[in-house]
C-alpha cells in the first residue's frame, strides 16, 4: 500500500460508487494524478440497488422540471452510446385504464420525445387495447383501454461501476476497494491537503497528500464533513428504496411497465432484466444510514400490492426471487433539513472554507456531467489548472472483434481472454449452478482482473448472482469460495469464513415475511 499511495496526488477522491467513479475518471482522462479510495467495495452500496435504468426522468414531468428532464435525457444519449454492451434500449408501455388519462400521458411523452430530439431512442405512441396485451400478455385486462409506448435506457449497474473503473486504470489512475479514510490531513492545520487511510485488509495505515480532496460518498457524505467540521450540520437526507424480483414468467415480455399511479403517488416499474423482473421503487425516509440496509415489511408489501393490480398472476412473498434495499443521498438544505421541499433529485457541489469539494445527490444518468462540473469548479477554485473534459465521447468498453459469445461483452476487453480461458479448458465453461450461466473461467478471470476481496464482492457485483436469486446464489457461493480460495490463496478456515459471512448478508435479501 505505501507504494500506491506515499506520493503527492492532484486529485484523492473518496468513494467508489457512480459518483465518485465518475469524478476520477474525468480528473484522469484530462492528465490529472489521482487516487480512488473507497471504503468496501465499488458501487457497494447505492449504485448497484438502482432501477437498472439510464433514464431521463419521466417521472420529473408531472413535476414540471423540465430544465432537469431535458439534461437528463442528454446525459442517457451519451451514456448509452458510451457504454453500448452494458445499456439497451429498453420500451416501455404505459397501461392506461381512462380516456383521459390516455391523453394526458400520451402528450406528456410526445413532449418527453421533442427533449430527447437527436437521442431519442424511439418515439412514443398511443396504441390500443389491442396491442397493449400483445406487448403485455399478463397484463390485467379490466378496465384497459389502451397505452403509451416510450423508450428509456436500461443499464447493469455494478458492471457500469466496474467499467469506469478499468477505465480509470486505463487513463493512469490508482482506484483502490476496501480503503477506509478516517481522517482528513490539514495544512497547518487550516487546508485539507490529504487523508488518513487504512486498508480494510491488512490493517495498515498511510497519509497519502492531494492538491484536491474530494468528498463523493453519497449518503456517507455528512461523515466526511464532520471529519473536516465536527459540527457541520447535515446536507443529505437519505431515503430508502426497496425493490423486489420475481421470476421472468409474471411479466411474460421483452416490454416494462410504467405503472403511473400508485398508493402514494409515485411511479412504479416492473422490467424485464437479466432474464428476470425487477419490480420498484418505494420512497421512505429513513435515519440510519448503513452499508447494509434491510427492506421493510411494509415496503415489500407496498410494491405486491400495486404490482398486483396490474398484473393477472399476482405475486407473493414466496415469489420474491430477491429483495434489496438502497439509500439515496437526497440533497437537503443544511439549515433545514426537515424541509422536504427543499430535498432535490438533483446533485450540488460544493466547496468548504478548507477546500473539501463535495458533490452529493443526483442519480446514475448524471454521474458523467456531474463529475465534469466537479472537476471543472476545482479549476475554477484555482485548485487545478484548466483542461478540457474528455468524457462525453469516451468509449468505457472497448471489445474485441473475435468475440463469439455475446454474453461475455460485458468484460470488455477481457471477453476475448475469457473465450480463450475456455478454448484451452473447455470444463471451464459449464455452468456453476443451473439457475445462474456463470461459469469457471469467467470467476477466475474476475479474480485475476477486477480486484474482487470478499466472496460478496464477487456475488454482488462482479456477478449478480445476489441480486437475481439470493437462495440460489447460497447454493452457488461454495463452488465459487473454491474458486477465489485457489486465487487469492484463502486457507480453508478462511474460505469456511467468507461463505459464513456470504450466508448471513444473504439472508437479508430472503423474502422472510
Amino acid at each position: 500500500m505505501q507504494a500506491h499511495l506515499n506520493k503527492p496526488w492532484d486529485v484523492i477522491v473518496i468513494g467508489g460508487g457512480a459518483t465518485g467513479l465518475g469524478v476520477a475518471l474525468d480528473a484522469a482522462v484530462r492528465g490529472f494524478d489521482t487516487l480512488l479510495l473507497e471504503q468496501v467495495d465499488f458501487a457497494k452500496g447505492t449504485s448497484s440497488r438502482s432501477t437498472k435504468l439510464i433514464h431521463g426522468g419521466v417521472r420529473y414531468l408531472s413535476q414540471g422540471d423540465i430544465l432537469l428532464v431535458y439534461e437528463a435525457l442528454q446525459e442517457r444519449g451519451l451514456v448509452l452510446k458510451n457504454a453500448p454492451y452494458l445499456t439497451g434500449n429498453q420500451e416501455f408501455v404505459v397501461p392506461v385504464y381512462t380516456w383521459w388519462d390516455l391523453f394526458m400521458y400520451g402528450a406528456g411523452l410526445k413532449f418527453y420525445d421533442f427533449l430527447s430530439r437527436k437521442l431519442s431512442l424511439g418515439k412514443s405512441e398511443v396504441i390500443g387495447r389491442k396491442k397493449v396485451l400483445e406487448r403485455l400478455p399478463l397484463l390485467n385486462q379490466e378496465g384497459l383501454k389502451g397505452g403509451i409506448i416510450y423508450h428509456d435506457g436500461q443499464f447493469d449497474d455494478a458492471r457500469m461501476a466496474l467499467a469506469i473503473a478499468h477505465s480509470c486504470v486505463d487513463h493512469g489512475a490508482i482506484v483502490l476497494n476496501h480503503m477506509r479514510v478516517t481522517q482528513l490531513v490539514k495544512k497547518n492545520g487550516k487546508k485539507v491537503s490529504g487523508v488518513v487511510v487504512v486498508d480494510g485488509v491488512t490493517g495498515d495505515e498511510v497519509v497519502a497528500e492531494a492538491r484536491v480532496v474530494i468528498n463523493a460518498t453519497g449518503v456517507f457524505t455528512d461523515e466526511i464533513y464532520r471529519m473536516d467540521r465536527p459540527g457541520a450540520k447535515p446536507h443529505i437526507r437519505p431515503s430508502q428504496g426497496v425493490h423486489i424480483v420475481l421470476d421472468g414468467s409474471f411479466l411474460e415480455s421483452n416490454s416494462a411497465i410504467m405503472i403511473p399511479k400508485t398508493d402514494d403517488g409515485r411511479v412504479l416499474f416492473a422490467i424485464p432484466w437479466m432474464g428476470k423482473v425487477v419490480v420498484g421503487t418505494t420512497d421512505t425516509p429513513v435515519n440510519q444510514i448503513s452499508e447494509e440496509p434491510v427492506a421493510l415489511d411494509e415496503e415489500v408489501g407496498f410494491i405486491l400490492r400495486n404490482a398486483g393490480k396490474y398484473l393477472i398472476r399476482q405475486p407473493g412473498r414466496k415469489d420474491i426471487l430477491s429483495v434489496f434495499a438502497g439509500l439515496r443521498p437526497l440533497a437537503s438544505d443544511p439549515d433545514n433539513p426537515d424541509a422536504t421541499r427543499e430535498i432535490s433529485r438533483r446533485h450540488k457541489i460544493t466547496l468548504s472554507a478548507s477546500g473539501l469539494l463535495s458533490v452529493y445527490g443526483g442519480k446514475w444518468t448524471f454521474y458523467r456531467r456531474m463529475a465534469e462540473e466537479t472537476i471543472d469548479k476545482a479549476a475554477r477554485a484555482g485548485m487545478l489548472e484548466s483542461r478540457p473534459c474528455g468524457t462525453s465521447h469516451l468509449c468505457l468498453v472497448p471489445v474485441p472483434e473475435t468475440v463469439k459469445n455475446t454474453r461475455f461483452l460485458i468484460y470488455g476487453k477481457g471477453a476475448a481472454e475469457i473465450e480463450n480461458l475456455i478454448a484451452g479448458n473447455p470444463e471451464s465453461g459449464k455452468k456453476l449452478h443451473p439457475a445462474f450461466d456463470y461459469t469457471v473461467a469467467e470467476i477466475s478471470w474476475i479474480c485475476k482482473n477486477e480486484m474482487p476481496v470478499t466472496l460478496e464482492d464477487m456475488m454482488a457485483r462482479r456477478t449478480r448472482a445476489l441480486f437475481l436469486h439470493a437462495a440460489a446464489s447460497m447454493e452457488l457461493a461454495p463452488a465459487v469460495a473454491a474458486i477465489m480460495a485457489e486465487q487469492a490463496g484463502w486457507d480453508a478456515k478462511s474460505t469456511g469464513e467468507q461463505i459464513a459471512s456470504y450466508r448471513a448478508l444473504a439472508q437479508n435479501y430472503l423474502a422472510h415475511w
